[in-house]
């Protein structure tokens, strides 16, 4: 008898739900895609401009440990896009704020030279 009490009440939370649901504005529920396609179409340096030459792999591969070796990083810093084009860095992508941005230029400036780096890192707010 308990079992069947329990089967009605489930029926009626199950029913209850899917209406609140189905009146529910659409906004509310669906989410929209996030798109900048916009800014990434006027972007000359893309990761998919990278140079395929051994020293340039190289070189962005020591970059990427030097920053993944700095624990104080947020995964926003950890994530930033490092390109690599005849021994010049651009790093790209968003970090948490402007110290991290100083500090992730400073872990690059101990691989390269400082003068090979472009910074195109913008703070999230």
């Amino acid at each position: 008898m308990t079992s069947s009490r329990f089967s009605v009440v489930a029926c009626a939370a199950a029913v209850l739900l899917c209406s609140a649901l189905a009146f529910a504005p659409s906004a509310a529920i669906a989410q929209t895609a996030p798109d900048n396609s916009g800014q990434n179409k006027s972007q000359t340096v893309t990761a998919d401009n990278q140079s395929n030459a051994r020293a340039d792999r190289l070189t962005t591969a020591q970059v990427r440990k030097a920053i993944m070796a700095d624990k104080d990083l947020s995964s926003y810093g950890h994530n930033v896009k490092v390109i690599t084009m005849n021994g010049a860095v651009t790093l790209k992508g968003p970090v948490k704020s402007q110290d991290e941005k100083q500090k992730i230029a400073s872990d690059v400036a101990a691989v390269v030279s400082p003068d090979k780096i472009t910074n195109s890192l913008t703070v999230k707010d």
